[in-house]
C-alpha cells in the first residue's frame, strides 16, 4: 500500500543482499498522515532476524566483494548514476514528505533539490579527495599514507528530514568504499526505499547498499551487532548516549549529530520588527522540528517587551494549515506523540514563564497533530523551556544585560549545535560567535551549508558531517613505511 503519486515497486519487501526480500517478521508498519490521523500506506517491518541478514550482506560484500577495493573513480561513477535516478525522482521524493511527516508542500520541493545537490557535492569532494598519498619520512625513504573505508556502517536517519539525512550518510559511506544499512524512522521510510531503488538502477553491487525498516528497539539490536564498524546516527541526545555507550563497549565507530537548543543573540542595532519577522519565520519551519532551530531568544532587558508584542503579532498572522496548501506557513507536528511532547513542554512554560500568545491546538482543525506558534516570554535560563529541546514551534525568549551576558546565557546549556547573532555588524557577530560553545553559528538567522562541516559541541554530538570532513569520518587512516617507492599507488 503506498501513496498516490509515489512509484515504489516494493514496499511489502527489503532490500537485503541485492534482492527485495520477504520480512521475517511478515509484519507491516502503517503511515499515518499528520494532516488528516489516516493511514495513508504501509511498509514491510523487519524484525532482529532481518537486521541481521542485512549485516551479513554487508559485511560478507565489504570483506569479500570489489566495492571497497575499487578505484575512486569507478566508484564515483556509480554515484554520478545513482545521482541521475535521484534527480528524475525529486517530485516523488518531495510528495514521499509532506504525506509522511506534515512538510509543507510549498518547500518540499526546493529541499528536496537541495538534499540531491548536496549529494552531488559530497560526490565532487569524493573526487578531489586524495585517498592514497605519500609524505615526507625521517625513518624510511617512501612513507605512504593510505585513507580506507572504516568498514560497515549503519545509517540510522530521523523522521524529520529523511532524505536528505539519509542520503548524506549513504554519499558519504558509498564515497569512501563502505557499505551500508539503512535504517530509516518508522514513520517515514519512503524515502529510504527510493534511495535502495536508485542503487539498484545504477548498478551498485549487491550487498552494498541494504534497506531494513523496523521500530525504534531493532535499532539497538543493529547497533549491537559485532559485524557493524560505524554508526551514523541523526536523532536524539537520549538515542545518542544509548548508541555511543553501546560502541564504546566495542570501540566501534560512530558520528553522533544530535539535539540542540540553539540561542539566537538579538543585538540593540538589529531592528525589533526584522527581528520579529525573521524569529516567526524560522521557529515555524517544519513547525519547529530542526535540530539546530534557534528556540531561544536573547535580547536586552530594555527592548525585550517590544520584541515579545512585535513576534506575538507575527505569530498571529501566520497561516495554519494543511501541508498539501499553498496558503499554509505553518504545518502540523509530525506525528500524535510530538504533539503531546510540545503541549507537555507547553504546560511546564504555563507556570514558569509568561505566555504571550499561542499554546493551544488551532479552533478551526479539528483533525491532525496541529499548535499554534506559540512565544513565552521573562524566560529564566534555568527552566526546562529553555534547556530541553522541544522541537516544536515554541520560541523562549529570555532578557539579558548586554553582549556579554547574552555569551553567558548562550553557552549556559547542555548543547551546543547551532547559533545565531542578529547584527548589522559583521566584526561583532564573528568576535560573538568565536566565544559561543557550538558547532555552527550564523549572523542574521538560521544559516546552514551542508557543504561544510556541522555538527554538535558537548550533548549535540560527536564528530562532524558535511565537507571533507564528513568523509574523512568514514576512513580510517592507514601509514606504510616503505623502503623504496612502489611502482603504482
Amino acid at each position: 500500500m503506498i501513496p498516490t503519486g509515489l512509484s515504489i515497486k516494493h514496499p511489502d519487501r527489503l532490500w537485503i543482499g541485492g534482492a527485495w526480500t520477504v520480512a521475517h517478521s511478515g509484519r507491516m508498519i502503517e503511515l499515518v498522515s499528520p494532516d488528516t490521523e489516516e493511514v495513508i500506506g504501509a511498509v514491510a517491518e523487519a524484525d532482529a532476524h532481518d537486521v541481521d541478514a542485512a549485516v551479513a550482506a554487508a559485511r560478507h560484500a565489504f570483506d569479500f566483494g570489489a566495492w571497497g577495493r575499487t578505484a575512486p573513480a569507478e566508484r564515483i561513477a556509480v554515484l554520478e548514476r545513482l545521482s541521475q535516478h535521484l534527480h528524475a525522482r525529486e517530485a516523488e521524493l518531495a510528495r514521499a514528505w509532506t504525506l509522511q511527516m506534515g512538510g509543507l508542500a510549498a518547500f518540499a520541493g526546493p529541499m528536496t533539490a537541495g538534499s540531491t545537490m548536496a549529494y552531488d557535492q559530497i560526490v565532487g569532494i569524493a573526487r578531489q579527495f586524495a585517498f592514497v598519498e605519500t609524505r615526507p619520512s625521517a625513518v624510511v625513504k617512501s612513507a605512504i599514507v593510505a585513507h580506507e573505508p572504516v568498514g560497515v556502517v549503519a545509517a540510522i536517519a530521523p523522521w524529520n528530514a529523511p532524505y536528505g539525512i539519509m542520503l548524506n550518510k549513504v554519499a558519504y559511506a558509498l564515497a569512501a568504499g563502505c557499505t551500508v544499512i539503512m535504517k530509516p524512522s518508522p514513520e517515514t521510510p519512503l524515502e529510504a526505499y527510493i534511495i535502495a531503488e536508485a542503487a539498484e538502477a545504477a548498478g551498485v553491487p549487491p550487498g552494498t547498499v541494504n534497506l531494513v525498516c523496523a521500530q525504534r528497539d531493532i535499532s539497538e539490536h543493529l547497533v549491537r551487532n559485532p559485524g557493524v564498524d560505524k554508526v551514523s546516527f541523526t536523532g536524539s541526545t537520549a538515542a545518542g548516549k544509548r548508541i555511543a555507550s553501546i560502541c564504546g563497549e566495542r570501540i566501534a565507530r560512530c558520528t553522533l549529530e544530535l539535539g540542540g537548543k540553539s540561542a539566537v543573540i538579538v543585538r540593540d542595532d538589529f531592528p525589533i520588527e526584522a527581528a520579529a519577522q525573521l524569529l516567526t519565520g524560522t521557529i515555524t519551519l517544519l513547525s519547529g522540528q530542526v535540530c539546530a532551530m534557534l528556540s531561544r531568544a536573547l535580547v536586552s532587558r530594555h527592548r525585550h517587551d517590544e520584541l515579545a508584542g512585535a513576534i506575538a503579532n507575527a505569530m498571529k498572522k501566520v497561516v495554519i494549515g494543511h501541508s498539501d496548501d499553498p496558503r499554509t506557513q505553518l504545518g502540523p507536528l509530525a506525528m500524535k506523540r510530538q504533539l503531546e511532547r510540545v503541549e507537555m513542554y507547553v504546560d511546564d512554560g504555563r507556570r514558569t514563564a509568561e505566555l504571550v500568545t499561542g499554546g493551544d491546538r488551532p479552533a478551526h482543525m479539528d483533525r491532525g497533530y496541529f499548535i499554534e506558534p506559540t512565544l513565552f516570554a521573562h524566560v529564566r535560563n534555568d527552566s526546562r523551556i529553555a534547556q530541553e529541546e522541544i522541537f516544536g514551534p515554541v520560541l523562549s525568549l529570555i532578557p539579558v544585560d548586554d553582549d556579554e551576558d547574552a555569551i553567558r546565557v548562550a553557552n549556559d546549556s547542555h548543547f551546543g549545535l547551532n547559533g545565531s547573532v542578529l547584527t548589522q555588524d559583521a566584526d561583532a557577530a564573528y568576535r560573538i560567535a568565536r566565544r559561543i560553545r557550538s558547532g555552527a553559528i550564523g549572523q542574521n538567522g538560521l544559516r546552514m551549508d551542508f557543504g561544510l562541516p556541522y555538527g554538535g559541541f558537548k550533548q549535540s554530538g560527536l564528530g562532524r558531517e558535511g565537507g571533507v570532513e564528513g568523509l574523512a569520518a568514514y576512513l580510517e587512516t592507514k601509514t606504510i613505511l616503505l623502503d623504496a617507492a612502489p611502482t603504482a599507488l
